[in-house]
């Protein structure tokens, strides 16, 4: 992971982050060696996806146009490119080695290139089978080690001598088909996607400070419809995973459970949910309005403790599958003893506790900590993983989003509107 935030960027760069229960976009400025500015927001509630999975693309479309539009008004301006962030299409993990002869003993730029190149082949050979191989789409490549003559632990072997050089890849990739809907999905919008960034990646880069990137954290994003998990360790994500449950979960146990619109069932969760049961809670009366019921005033009441009851099970079970991921891919060891839980659904009560105790670890909630210009409403953990593509765009440097002429009305959102009222009109 490049470090080396913001260098001399001209034009604005932007992020869309396409959720299972909002769409959310940010405009930024960068500015220098200072954390970029966001000067542009909007948000609009998710249509057509499920489980992070794009599932109808007109509605996914529909959301991304008005998000879009509004963070283009706000912003004054239009843009034509977005980082965008993947959940879906079940993303895997997976680390390359291997060696490569170093020519005229002074290690250069081909050299790297090189060794990366050969481990792209090998994990093309090595991988579940070339049939899987054709069916996923490379998401990200990340050096996390090089060794110059067996000597390990070399972040950047450029300038130095030796025989042989290794390189240490992690790559992630995801279903093609999932990549392509969204992609479509987006550009349908007449928006170009600049990258694809793996949301818990995105999310780590917005709320970790430096010492946890650097000693070990893993970085757990629970979303609406998905709970995403990444190890870092020495400023490096060495592992990714993307569980298919999240909050919405939560909400729809809670409206089954207690015969409630879901609606009602979202707002019983944020105002009276809790993740660990008190003794306090049988005395706690909560109004629930029943599914069906015609009078405003026909509701019958329960204690807290049933709701409690209800909510505290998916937690737990949410949290023991991100234990036993961890466990399974051999990374909970080198994370180390801390946790940094995000997104909208960590700031359910009493998740944090109940992550501590199933995991065995220190858990704190994550906010984005290093962009400026967000207001307090939308500088909560539901937006990390929004405000880290911001970050990733610096980091990697990938190109800044062009800025179109013209006036944002007639350059941007109507032209953009006007083609896609043509094509389904």
């Amino acid at each position: 992971m490049k470090r080396g935030l913001g260098k001399n960027r001209s034009g604005l760069i932007a992020a869309l982050d396409v959720g299972s229960t909002k769409v959310c976009c940010f405009i930024a400025q960068p500015d220098g060696e200072r954390p970029p500015k966001v000067i542009g927001i909007g948000q609009q509630a998710s249509r057509g996806i499920k489980s992070g999975m794009v599932v109808d693309i007109d509605e996914v479309e529909a959301a991304i146009v008005n998000a879009v539009h509004a963070a283009e008004q706000m912003a004054g301006t239009t843009i034509c490119q977005v980082l965008v962030n993947l959940s879906s299409g079940q993303p895997t993990s997976s680390s390359v080695a291997i060696e490569v002869p170093v020519q005229g003993g002074e290690i250069g730029e081909a050299d790297i290139r090189r060794a990366i190149a050969h481990c792209h082949q090998a994990q093309a050979l090595n991988g579940p089978g070339l049939q899987d191989a054709a069916n996923r789409e490379l998401i990200h490549s990340i050096p996390i080690g090089y060794s110059v003559d067996g000597t390990r632990g070399i972040r950047d072997p450029r300038g130095m001598y030796g025989r042989q050089l290794g390189a240490n890849l992690h790559m992630v990739t995801a279903a093609r088909s999932a990549v392509r809907n969204l992609r479509t999905s987006v550009e349908r919008c007449h928006l170009d996607v600049g990258d694809f960034v793996a949301s818990p990646y995105a999310a780590g880069l917005a709320c970790l400070v430096e010492d946890e990137l650097d000693l070990g954290v893993t970085l757990i994003d629970m979303g609406g419809g998905t709970t995403s998990i990444a190890v870092f360790y020495e400023h490096n994500v060495i592992y990714c995973d993307v569980l298919p449950i999240g909050g919405q979960h939560v909400t729809n146990d809670i409206a089954r459970g207690l015969s409630t619109p879901v609606s009602h069932a979202e707002r019983m969760k944020t105002l009276y949910g809790h993740a660990v049961a008190a003794a306090a809670d049988e005395r706690h009366m909560i109004d629930v309005t029943l599914v069906g019921e015609e009078e405003p005033d026909q509701h019958q009441q329960v204690p807290r403790s049933i709701l409690v009851g209800i909510i505290q099970p998916r937690l737990e079970e949410t949290f023991e599958l991100v234990r036993a991921r961890l466990e399974m891919s051999g990374f909970d060891k080198i994370a180390g003893r801390r946790v940094v839980l995000t997104g909208g659904a960590s700031q359910l009560a009493g998740a944090a506790d109940l992550a501590a105790q199933i995991l065995d670890k220190q858990v704190r909630l994550g906010r984005p900590t290093r962009i400026r210009g967000l207001a307090e409403a939308t500088g909560g953990p539901a937006y990390s993983a929004c405000a880290g593509l911001l970050l990733y765009a610096l980091e990697v440097e990938l190109p800044a989003t062009a800025v179109s002429q013209g006036t944002p009305e007639t350059a941007g959102f109507v032209g953009r509107f006007g083609n896609w009222i043509r094509e389904h009109f």
